[in-house]
């Protein structure tokens, strides 16, 4: 059988959910010639399905070497790396697949863009987490330094000959003071924390950041005017995720949407900056 043929004996063992035997397929085709991206991308494919995530990963990179601009090689290649939570470099995949599939006007649906989401979601959980382990450690240090200066001056007050009761509850009673406001004050960076995350159906189709100017097609997408004009004009006439015909007239205020954003940011001053 020509390497053709085993692709396409492959393709079938895949759409009858046989992984491993299509793989055998693709790496008999891949012997035969190892110059064909797409047979790569259909081995790693395969390997994805059965979870093999590093297996997926070189057979992406053998196909990205063979031809950089192969979306479905960046795409595959991002999936894997995401599983391995390898964060960083996912979304930097994922988002060359995503440039790649709009230069080249290819049509995944929102595929690509659901999982770039959930990337860059997963890579802010994880930096969250660490933020809040350091500021977790941060405060019981301070309380710490709180409690010995606390028994430093009890102990050179007592050193003076100083045993009024008063004086060392006054110390105590400072002390406590200052704890609980230290306490307060962690405990409304928390709150402030818990609440920074941007819900996704405030974020754009295409741009992945919160809308400033959402605006509605006649396809019941929702997009931020400035960014879906942009595609307009350099990629052309149609929606990115339904690939139907768009023009810019038929760009409708998306108006309920935008008074839920105006007021999410109101009550999230943190995002004003990237807003």
């Amino acid at each position: 059988m020509s390497a053709v043929e085993l692709k396409d004996q492959g393709n079938r063992l895949f759409g009858a959910k046989q992984y491993d035997d299509a793989i055998q397929c693709y790496t008999k085709a891949i012997i035969k010639n190892s110059t064909v991206p797409t047979y790569f991308t259909n081995r790693a494919l395969c390997h994805l399905k059965l979870k093999k995530w590093n297996q997926a990963i070189l057979d992406c990179r053998q196909a990205l070497d063979l031809d950089a601009s192969l979306v479905k090689g960046h795409f595959f290649h991002g999936q894997a790396l995401l599983e391995q939570e390898c964060f960083d470099e996912a979304v930097a995949a994922l988002k060359r697949a995503f440039d790649l599939a709009k230069e080249q006007k290819l049509n995944f649906g929102d595929d690509i863009a659901s999982t770039y989401r959930l990337a860059k979601k997963k890579r802010f959980a994880v930096a969250e987490e660490k933020r809040i382990a350091q500021e977790s450690e941060l405060q019981k240090y301070l309380n710490r330094l709180i409690l010995d200066d606390k028994e430093r001056l009890i102990n050179t007050a007592l050193d003076k000959g100083d045993e009024d009761a008063t004086n060392i509850q006054n110390i105590e009673l400072e002390a406590e003071k200052r704890i609980s406001q230290l306490n307060e004050l962690f405990t409304q960076v928390d709150d402030k924390r818990k609440k920074r995350e941007v819900p996704d159906v405030l974020c754009g189709r295409i741009s992945f950041e919160i809308m400033k100017d959402p605006v509605i097609t006649p396809s019941g997408i929702t997009y931020d005017r400035k960014v879906i004009e942009d595609h307009l004009q350099r990629v052309g006439h149609f929606d990115p995720v339904t690939r139907t015909d768009l023009k810019q007239e038929q760009l409708i205020p998306n108006l309920a949407l935008k008074e839920v954003i105006d007021d999410f940011v109101t009550k999230n001053e943190w995002v004003v900056s990237e807003y």
